[in-house]
């Protein structure tokens, strides 16, 4: 599978996240059977953001960390998005992760 491809395959899963919820690199590597591609998939949303309808800031660390947000147009764009979904940030921490995080291979079949 190539690059552009995945980022495809990425992109795909990651329109599926419902609003107020957020998945991880690792969890969405893993849907797609490339359990050790977390980073790739950090790499793919980092592309996403030409693209209006892939909403990359609801990928977030294995520990609910907004790693991701100096990829977004300023500091505080990725925490405002998902303020405005309804999810909690704290410090760069979305708060009762464990709850609003959406698995895929929970959610979604093969």
């Amino acid at each position: 599978m190539n690059k552009t491809n995945f980022f495809d395959l990425v992109y795909q899963v990651v329109r599926l996240i419902p609003k107020g919820r957020v998945s991880t690199y690792g969890a969405i590597a893993n849907y797609l059977g490339s359990k050790g591609s977390a980073r790739m998939v950090g790499w793919a949303m980092n592309a996403a953001h030409q693209h209006k309808d892939i909403p990359a800031h609801r990928v977030v660390n294995r520990l609910g960390l907004l790693t991701g947000k100096s990829h977004f147009a300023d500091k505080d764009q990725m925490q405002r998005l998902l303020e405005k979904e309804g999810v909690r940030v704290i410090k760069d921490q979305v708060q009762d992760f464990d709850i609003l995080f959406w698995d895929p291979n929970q959610n979604l079949l093969l």
